[in-house]
């Protein structure tokens, strides 16, 4: 199953005073797996940003006045996430801006059920800690020393090592093949293959370890 991994970035909190998405990142990840497949793109939001948007994530009007519009990338960004499930930290936030970016070009919202928000699995399986992604990453030993300042593909880079933790599983995944015993590790940054074969000891050597076993199990370590 697909899914993508989404962040933004903004002029402020709230679209209801204007504010406008100054950046989108996307990883697509196959089974928990992170793709080589990215979404990103910075955009021109035709307005100021915020001080404490600026302090967040450093994108100054005149960076972003040079960059394309929503408009520009609305049809590459819907194409990247059809018929993918969304994961989002505080997925409310991203969401509100993102179906207004799409309301403003008269097309139809994203919907929330298809939606995993990482901070709500945060809240339920810790109640009553700090469920930010800085938290998180703490809690499960992920390094975030990249993280400065707020940016869509690092955030992204983050929240999918988060998300699989917090799903309980492990990384990197073994893919099991049935051809000579064949194991292949993924991980985020790089794929590398490695063969292992079942080796079976001798007679000779089953016998060893057998009367090995017997001896040192007679005595007593305690």
């Amino acid at each position: 199953m697909k899914e993508v991994v989404l962040d933004t970035e903004t002029t402020g909190l709230s679209v209801r005073e204007g504010h406008r998405i100054v950046e989108i990142g996307c990883i697509e990840l196959d089974n928990l797996i992170p793709t080589k497949n990215t979404f990103h793109c910075y955009l021109n939001p035709e307005r100021k940003v915020s001080e404490k948007a600026l302090e967040v994530h450093g994108y100054t009007d005149e960076f972003l006045s040079t960059q394309k519009k929503f408009s520009d990338v609305v049809k590459d960004f819907l194409n990247f996430i059809e018929n993918k499930k969304l994961v989002i930290h505080n997925a409310e936030f991203d969401l509100s801006h993102l179906n207004n970016e799409l309301a403003l070009l008269g097309k139809e919202k994203l919907d929330n059920k298809n939606v995993v928000d990482t901070l709500a699995l945060a809240r339920d399986k810790f109640p009553g800690s700090p469920t930010s992604l800085d938290a998180l990453c703490k809690r499960y030993h992920v390094d975030n020393s990249k993280r400065t300042q707020h940016t869509a593909l690092i955030d992204c880079d983050l929240l999918a090592k988060v998300y699989i933790n917090l799903l309980g599983q492990k990384e990197p995944t073994l893919n099991f093949k049935n051809e000579d015993n064949e194991k292949t590790i993924i991980d985020s940054d790089n794929i590398n293959q490695y063969y292992k074969k079942i080796i079976k000891p001798t007679e000779k050597e089953a016998k060893l370890h057998k009367e090995y076993l017997n001896k040192t199990l007679k005595k007593n370590f305690f």
